[in-house]
């Protein structure tokens, strides 16, 4: 059963102007791994406004404010599948981890982005 849906919409040169502005606060909004991630590529503000989506998606599904790096956009490398990485999931600090453990939820994750928007769709569900 779904129990909520949160949706987030960003201009990407939103982030890509605070990157270029104060570069320091993404460290303060993404998660090690999520900056990792982008590091390998020439243009980061699109991934990681569809990150910064991400957050503010499962903040509409959340009843409780969370930082910002309570809540990240997991993708694992797939050497033999047909797509380099898996698709991104959500993964968590963990008290909002045990959280949704012990509510018997499962939160799923789509992203996307255009050349000037990313957006991110996240669905609570108690299967």
């Amino acid at each position: 059963m779904i129990v909520a849906i949160g949706h987030d919409l960003i201009e990407i040169d939103r982030i890509r102007a605070m990157l270029e502005r104060e570069g320091r606060r993404a460290e303060k909004l993404f998660a090690p791994a999520e900056l990792a991630y982008v590091a390998r590529l020439s243009d980061p503000a699109p991934s990681l406004a569809a990150r910064f989506a991400a957050k503010e998606a499962f903040q509409k599904v959340w009843p409780r404010p969370h930082g910002w790096r309570d809540v990240w956009v997991e993708r694992e490398r797939t050497p033999d599948g047909p797509f380099p990485f898996t698709p991104p999931v959500l993964g968590f600090a963990p008290a909002i981890a045990a959280e949704l453990r012990a509510g018997g939820l499962v939160a799923h994750l789509t992203l996307t982005h255009t050349k000037e928007h990313a957006s991110a769709v996240v669905v609570l569900e108690r299967p």
